[in-house]
């Protein structure tokens, strides 16, 4: 439909005059394009709340691993430290009795 105001041409949109089957077609169309909104909505909401629980739990498994880190480096030096070679030789003539043998002791065995 067009009108003239002033000299000018408008255009403008019958509503409610045309096919009712239109209509409601038009409707449903908007029904189900307002249902799809609502539906990705809902899913931005789950995917961001997801997202936020999976960071929560990467933080708590990083900071797991970096304890876990520290306990092992703290291990490789206590076993660095009992099993060097003056700890070893020390024992073994403290609390063993253990001694080097004199080389008139040494004997040569053939085959």
């Amino acid at each position: 439909m067009t009108a003239r105001v002033a000299g000018k041409t408008m255009v403008t949109a019958a509503i409610g005059a045309g096919d009712p089957a239109q209509g409601r077609a038009l409707l449903w169309l908007n029904v189900a394009a307002l249902l799809l909104v609502l539906l990705s909505c809902f899913a931005v909401i789950h995917s961001t709340h997801a997202t936020r629980e999976l960071y929560t739990q990467l933080q708590v498994l990083e900071s797991r691993q970096w304890h876990l880190q520290e306990d092992y480096g703290r291990l490789l030096l206590e076993e660095s430290t009992w099993a060097s070679h003056y700890r070893v030789e020390k024992v073994a003539r403290t609390e063993l009795g253990m001694a080097e043998p004199d080389l008139a002791h040494y004997k040569v065995v053939r085959r």
